[in-house]
């Protein structure tokens, strides 16, 4: 990377270290390839590391001590800048530094573009400002003014010694500002700063979990066993919906809590893992600190204070919390390590799981992956015996797995719904939702599609209504009463004609959505008590919660939901699930296709049955022989995988090669072509590689941007990594063409 060290050595993060002052390379958060040369003031000594403030240009811009006194000098030090400042935040640890600088080398990064997921937040950078708060000053007895009832209750609540901020006094005294203002003038309280209470800090004594099954506990303490051990260790926690995974490792979070160190548990969709944060919560007695989008900057700003002070000892959070300056990691969890959002889709398209295994190695700590549905390369790595595992086989408390049967939708036809119209409810889930609700017991219905209708089009002349900026259908929401693009955000108020032949109210919704589902879910059972859960509806952790609760407390009786309502939500009142199209998803040329639908309807079927009642899961499809709807219902999942895998190498894809995309993209098709020629005429020739492509990528207009897609593949013990340096080092990308290389990638749209 340029003049930054890779390795900076071991010593320069012993205590007490300090470099000579002179020359440091400092490496700043930002779009650069290499670190920048600067001076030290006089006096001033750096370890690696320190973060420091230089002059950029006419900016001022934070970044970190790559190297100390670096042995060639690019620049002659009378055209050096000098540092400003050393912040006063701790330095980035040697396993963060490693971790920056691997990250970029292994996806063919920016290294400042990786550094800025570790200093995401500049205002953090300086000290904290402290709320002024009241405490007594003196003793009620000894009050120059009277003491009359509203004052007494501001004293008794000062009692305990604690200083409050007015405002937080004045609630709890239950008396107007006024008061609190009159008892400071008149000297009965005093002024005082305090700084907020930093997030995820824990109790000195860590209460004890739940009694555990003979399984869980021989799962918890294999995991313990691993913290204990202080080493690097990957383990795989497989165990079937409901059996009680995140208990078992909670043991070791437990664990690493109790030898000092800090734990991160990453989670696939935070704003929607209400039930994650109150089961931790009642489990440890406080709330663990958060990392994730939703948050406001001044919380980002305390978090972000609090893990490198290591005072927040437990982190949870989205992909990017993996790359916050922790001082003290012990413990890396991945929750639903299969879960598709760990893979950063823009900038630096990392895979959080990946990289958290990268993280542990790097640091020497335990990293446990968790999944009912593992992916098919912690699969393999398991095989391979890189990755240990630990596995529960049973519903945790004796609940049983839900019962999983197949409606052949093309012998139980839905029928239309008088005064309604087009029905996509087979009469087989009809019947067993009206015998569920009659129950008095709480139903799902799944269709992993959002809005009203995939597609609307022209009665009169076919049109159909596409984005004008990508190559896909706009989407009807009619909730909201607007077409959408789910690919670049476009969005227009529905046409009274069409835009093509201009007939009159003569568009179409083709398809159903959830929002279409909920329609006709109403019109089948209107006195039932309906809920519909997508993203568009539920954003954000506080609304997730409220949401989820109410199922919980069984203010729903039938619940429809896209994917999110998969996540590991527990709704104990549920004993039905029912797939509206079983088949969404497995056409198309995603190498994953399967794999992927298995793992999503796997757990959707998952919500059902998790208390004392069985559950039963119907899965509407014009394919039951599809190996993917048979093993759903066998329940054989090692089965299916196992094919899978099969299938997989002998079709010579991952995990059993390595696989690369390189994705041209330019606002002028012609030169989105050129650029792709370019590159196929100088792509690697030798054995155990080969390039596919170009070829329009599935979306081939994006944002306005016409996009080429070529594919290197390399046997699994060849890096791709050098053949890409040589290979982009002859290409020159035009100003208006952009060149993304996405390595391991995951989607493929």
């Amino acid at each position: 990377m340029g003049g930054a060290a890779a390795n900076p050595p071991a010593s320069a993060d012993l205590p007490g270290f300090e470099a000579q002052p002179g020359r440091v390379r400092v490496l700043l958060p930002l779009p650069l390839g290499e670190a920048y040369d600067y001076l030290l003031p006089p006096e001033t000594a750096v370890a690696p590391g320190a973060i420091v403030e230089v002059p950029l240009g006419s900016r001022r811009v934070a970044g970190a001590v790559w190297e100390t006194d670096p042995d060639t000098a690019k620049v002659p030090a009378h055209k050096l800048k000098r540092i400003l400042r050393v912040c006063d935040a701790p330095p980035l640890p040697l396993p963060v530094r490693q971790f920056v600088d691997w990250v970029a080398r292994y996806y063919l990064a920016e290294p400042g573009a990786v550094l800025k997921m570790s200093l995401p937040v500049p205002a953090a950078l300086e000290p904290p400002a402290p709320r002024l708060a009241y405490r007594r000053a003196m003793a009620p007895e000894t009050l120059p003014v009277r003491l009359t009832a509203a004052r007494r209750r501001v004293l008794d609540v000062l009692a305990d010694g604690l200083a409050r901020p007015a405002g937080e006094l004045a609630s709890e005294a239950a008396v107007s500002s006024a008061v609190v203002r009159g008892l400071a003038d008149a000297g009965a309280l005093e002024q005082v700063p305090v700084y907020p209470h930093a997030p995820g800090t824990l109790p000195e004594a860590l209460p004890e979990g739940p009694p555990l099954s003979d399984s869980q506990r021989q799962a918890a303490d294999a995991l313990v066993a691993k913290v204990q051990a202080d080493a690097f260790a990957v383990t795989l926690l497989d165990g079937v919906t409901g059996s009680g995974k995140t208990e078992v490792y909670f043991q070791a979070v437990k664990a690493a809590l109790a030898q000092g160190r800090q734990v991160l548990v990453l989670l696939p969709e935070i704003a929607l893992s209400a039930q994650w944060l109150e089961r931790f919560e009642r489990r440890f007695g406080v709330e663990p600190a958060q990392w994730h989008s939703d948050l406001t900057q001044a919380q980002r700003r305390d978090t972000w204070r609090a893990v490198t002070r290591g005072e927040a000892r437990v982190v949870v959070g989205a992909r990017s919390a993996l790359f916050l300056p922790y001082p003290a990691l012990g413990l890396i969890v991945v929750d639903e390590e299969h879960e598709p959002a760990f893979k950063q889709e823009d900038g630096v398209p990392y895979h959080a799981r990946d990289m958290a295994v990268v993280r542990a190695r790097l640091g020497g700590i335990a990293c446990v992956l968790t999944s009912a549905t593992p992916s098919l390369e912690s699969i393999e790595n398991v095989r391979a015996g890189r990755y240990d595992s630990v596995h529960l086989p049973e519903r945790h408390a004796g609940a049983a797995l839900p019962a999983v049967e197949p409606i052949d939708m093309r012998t139980d036809r839905p029928t239309p719904i008088e005064g309604h119209g087009t029905s996509y409810i087979a009469p087989g889930l009809r019947d067993a939702l009206a015998e569920t609700l009659a129950a008095g017991e709480q139903a799902m219905l799944f269709l992993n599609r959002r809005g009203y209708a995939p597609l609307v089009l022209c009665r009169s002349c076919g049109h159909r209504l596409q984005c004008p900026y990508c190559t896909a259908w706009l989407v009807e929401h009619r909730l909201i009463h607007r077409l959408q693009c789910h690919h670049c955000g476009f969005a227009m108020k529905a046409p009274d004609t069409c835009p093509e032949c201009e007939a009159a109210d003569s568009l179409a919704a083709c398809g159903p959505g959830v929002e279409r589902l909920t329609e006709e879910v109403r019109a089948l059972f209107p006195d039932a008590r309906t809920a519909l859960m997508a993203s568009d509806t539920v954003t954000g952790p506080d609304s997730a919660a409220r949401f989820v609760e109410s199922v919980r407390r069984g203010e729903v009786d039938l619940l429809i939901g896209t994917q999110i309502v998969a996540k590991g939500h527990h709704f104990p009142g549920l004993t039905l699930v029912g797939v509206v199209d079983a088949d969404l998803g497995l056409a198309g040329g995603d190498l994953r296709a399967g794999e992927r639908t298995y793992q999503l309807l796997h757990q959707v079927a998952g919500r059902a049955g998790r208390a004392e009642k069985p559950g039963r899961v119907l899965l509407q499809t014009y394919g039951p022989e599809h190996p993917v709807l048979e093993a759903l219902v066998s329940g054989d999942r090692d089965a299916f995988l196992a094919v899978e895998a099969e299938n997989r190498k002998l079709a010579e894809m991952p995990p059993f090669t390595r696989l690369v995309a390189l994705i041209v993209s330019s606002p002028e098709e012609d030169q989105a072509d050129s650029l792709a020629r370019a590159l196929a005429r100088t792509a690697p020739v030798r054995e155990g590689v080969e390039v596919l492509g170009p070829a329009p990528a599935p979306l081939a207009v994006l944002r306005g941007r016409h996009r080429r897609r070529l594919l290197l593949k390399t046997r699994r013990d060849l890096a791709p990594q050098p053949l890409l340096r040589a290979w982009l080092a002859q290409i020159e990308v035009p100003n208006k063409a952009r060149l993304y290389v996405d390595v391991d990638p995951y989607g493929f749209l």
